[in-house]
């Protein structure tokens, strides 16, 4: 397998490793808690989601031939906590994950030095994906600290339990080396 291969799977696990976190941290949550804020300056997981959702539409709608900063995009818009349901802030996740997934489906690993744009300045392909790579999961790691303290201690971690880490590197020692994403396992738990 090429390396421009292996980056655009190893990409595409990602994406969707962070998507499962963000809904296994909401899955967790009663309806209510999604539109929690602590304070005039802190959104809830309901706005960060929309806002989220919004940089996905904008960013991944027309990929390779429109810059990702579309002039249709009210982003000062994504903050406003006007989400009514539960249902609501899945329905908009579930529309920016597609529009994400089905772009990158599409790309071919001989686009991936392409320019495209982002507010008129030039990235890769390359460049652009790693750029929503760290966009994303810096919003979902925000989803899952905030609804971890909206649960107050009655948590399912979505990773090593606290004091299970000796546990954990014990199962992973006893099976033999082998070459794989580290969200291989993972992503077929969920």
């Amino acid at each position: 397998m090429k390396a421009t291969d292996s980056y655009l799977e190893s990409v595409k696990k990602q994406f969707l490793y962070y998507k499962m976190l963000g809904e296994k941290a909401i899955a967790q949550l009663e309806p209510e808690q999604l539109f929690v804020t602590l304070n005039e300056d802190t959104n809830s997981i309901a706005t960060i989601v929309k806002h989220v959702s919004g940089n996905m539409l904008s960013r991944w709608t027309d990929f390779l031939t429109s810059d990702g900063e579309k002039e249709w995009r009210n982003r000062d818009s994504e903050f406003e906590n006007d989400l009514k349901s539960k249902e609501e802030v899945l329905l908009i996740w579930d529309k920016g994950w597609d529009c994400l997934l089905n772009a990158l489906n599409s790309l071919n690993p001989e686009q991936l030095s392409d320019i495209i744009y982002i507010r008129n300045e030039g990235h890769t392909v390359i460049e652009a994906i790693n750029r929503q790579l760290a966009h994303y999961p810096y919003h979902i790691g925000q989803i899952v600290f905030y609804a971890k303290q909206l649960k107050k201690g009655d948590w399912d971690s979505l990773s090593i339990p606290k004091n299970k880490s000796g546990n954990y590197n014990a199962e992973k020692f006893a099976k033999e080396k082998e070459i794989k994403n580290f969200t291989d396992d993972e992503l077929k738990r969920s």
